[in-house]
């Protein structure tokens, strides 16, 4: 991936095909559900050798990304998310580590500010 990816610390180059197992542990997504996101995403689609081994290239992983920042921190659908895939209204970006992208504030903090607003502006 460009500049390497630093989720990724096994030495491999940063253009090398990754497991299922790799990629879940890098990105914290369950197996499961990576292989039920290549069911849903038909843009994501590793390759498969032998045995039905899954390999994901530097695109597929930016994909589960995407999707991963739609679905978890966006608040969108599968299905919303498959169709601003597919439309081009969600470009495919590399994503930051988990640890990098700062606390997400909750939406119960968020419900609490607007609460507090809410009842400033009544006082």
């Amino acid at each position: 991936m460009m500049g390497g990816d630093s989720r990724f610390d096994d030495g491999k180059d940063a253009d090398a095909l990754r497991t299922i197992g790799e990629v879940s542990k890098a990105v914290g997504i369950k197996q499961h559900v990576l292989r039920y996101w290549e069911q849903q995403f038909p843009s994501l689609n590793p390759l498969k050798r032998s045995g039905g081994r899954r390999y994901y290239r530097p695109e597929d992983i930016r994909i589960v990304d995407t999707i991963d920042r739609l679905v978890n921190r966006e608040g969108y659908t599968l299905k919303g998310a498959r169709q601003a895939l597919e439309g081009g209204a969600a470009k495919v970006t590399h994503a930051p580590p988990p640890a990098a992208a700062g606390p997400q504030p909750t939406i119960i903090s968020q419900l609490r500010a607007i609460r507090e607003n809410l009842a400033a502006a009544l006082d």
